[in-house]
C-alpha cells in the first residue's frame, strides 16, 4: 500500500520556524531515485502551489516565495522527507501536502496534509 503521512504542522508566530515531516511507506523508496518528491501547499482561497520539488534526477526547485527560507531534506534510513521552514510569514499559512511522483509510471501520491498557521 502506497502511503504518505505528513506531520509537524501547527501554530507559529511570524518569524518562527517549523519542520514538517513526510513519512513514506516502504513502497515509495525515496532512495531508489525513481520518485520526484515535493511539498505543495494550498492557502485559503488560493489554488494548490508547489513549494519545492526534489526530482529523482537530483535537482531541487523552490518557489520564489520561499527561497532562502525553506529547505527540503531527507533521511533515507527513515524513508522520510522534511521541510524545514524558517522566517515564517502569515502568507505561509496553508495546508501543506507531501507529494511523490513515480517518474516511470507518472503516478502521483499525496498525503492528507498538515495545517500550518502563521499568526501572532
Amino acid at each position: 500500500q502506497v502511503q504518505l503521512v505528513e506531520s509537524g504542522g501547527g501554530l507559529v508566530q511570524p518569524g518562527g520556524s517549523l519542520r514538517l515531516s513526510c513519512a513514506a511507506s516502504r513502497s515509495i523508496a525515496i532512495i531508489s531515485n525513481i520518485y520526484d518528491i515535493g511539498w505543495y501547499r494550498r492557502a485559503p482561497g488560493k489554488e494548490r502551489e508547489a513549494v519545492v520539488v526534489m526530482t529523482s534526477g537530483g535537482s531541487t526547485s523552490y518557489a520564489d516565495s520561499v527561497k532562502g527560507r525553506f529547505t527540503i531534506s531527507r533521511d533515507n534510513t527513515k524513508n522520510t522527507v522534511y521541510l524545514q521552514m524558517s522566517s515564517l510569514k502569515p502568507e505561509d499559512t496553508a495546508v501543506y501536502y507531501c507529494n511523490a511522483k513515480n517518474v516511470i509510471t507518472t503516478m502521483n501520491y499525496w498525503g492528507q496534509g498538515t495545517q500550518v498557521i502563521v499568526s501572532s
